[in-house]
């Protein structure tokens, strides 16, 4: 099995404790880094039941999302070598067939952020949440004729057409408390986001919520959610059970 749970590196300086992966019955896990820099997992499972589990404490700043309108978007020919593979289309993100629909809609908004937030209004409003329509082989694509999905769902629409308008945009998963909001009364769960390089920096944008966060700790970030699964299994296996809790502890 090929794992990500880890916290990111990018906040690993913020843990309070530690947050190895543990199993029952035991087996040896070993660490990697991605091509992406997300922390990997692996190990052999045995035959049988297996529990993976773990908890941690990490510090956060309480501050929501920052929102930065006069952030600018780059030209092509001045963008970092590392965000050239967030342009172009992935599993999940069929930039050649929403291209089109893109700069139909999108040209004449204000380039930069605007133009990002305008993609990200018209996702939130588009799509609408339910659990009951996730399914793993959906996609971008999938999402837009449909009009129905889960919170990857809108992180991989949007995504896709930040791209198609030439912003690179990447794919995030992580956990995100009801810090700040009002409680959700549904089962706690790993959130996705995105992220769009804009102004020199990447900024966190969410299309479901379409508001700043306070308290989103970021697992992993890829090109679309086939990077960032929190499992990989080789060979048949059968999930049993799920809890994902995520609360403010203050001092």
């Amino acid at each position: 099995m090929l794992l990500m749970l880890n916290v990111h590196p990018s906040r690993a300086n913020d843990l309070l404790t530690p947050d190895p992966i543990l199993t029952e019955p035991y087996v040896p896990v070993s660490l990697y880094r991605d091509c992406f820099d997300n922390v990997c997992a692996r190990l052999v499972a045995p035959a049988g039941s297996l529990r993976l589990y773990t908890e941690a404490m990490i510090r956060d700043s309480g501050q929501p999302d920052p929102i930065v309108p006069d952030a600018e978007q780059h030209y092509i020919s001045d963008l970092p070598d590392e965000c050239m593979t967030f342009l172009l289309g992935s599993r999940y993100c069929e930039t050649d067939e929403l291209s089109d629909f893109a700069w139909a809609n999108f040209a004449n908004t204000r380039p930069g952020w605007s133009r990002v937030q305008a993609i990200v209004e018209f996702v939130h409003n588009h799509i609408t949440f339910g659990y009951v329509h996730a399914r793993p082989n959906k996609t971008a694509l999938h999402a837009y004729n449909e009009r129905l999905g889960v919170c990857r769902d809108f992180a991989h629409l949007a995504v896709t057409l930040c791209r198609c308008m030439s912003i690179p945009a990447r794919y995030c998963t992580g956990y995100l408390g009801d810090i700040g909001v009002p409680l959700d009364p549904n089962p706690m769960d790993f959130s996705a986001w995105f992220e769009a390089y804009l102004g020199g920096r990447w900024y966190t944008f969410d299309a479901r919520h379409n508001k700043p966060r306070i308290g989103r700790i970021v697992i992993g970030r890829g090109r679309d959610a086939a990077d960032v699964a929190i499992t990989n299994t080789f060979g048949p296996s059968k999930l049993t059970g799920f809890k994902v809790i995520s609360d403010e502890v203050t001092a």
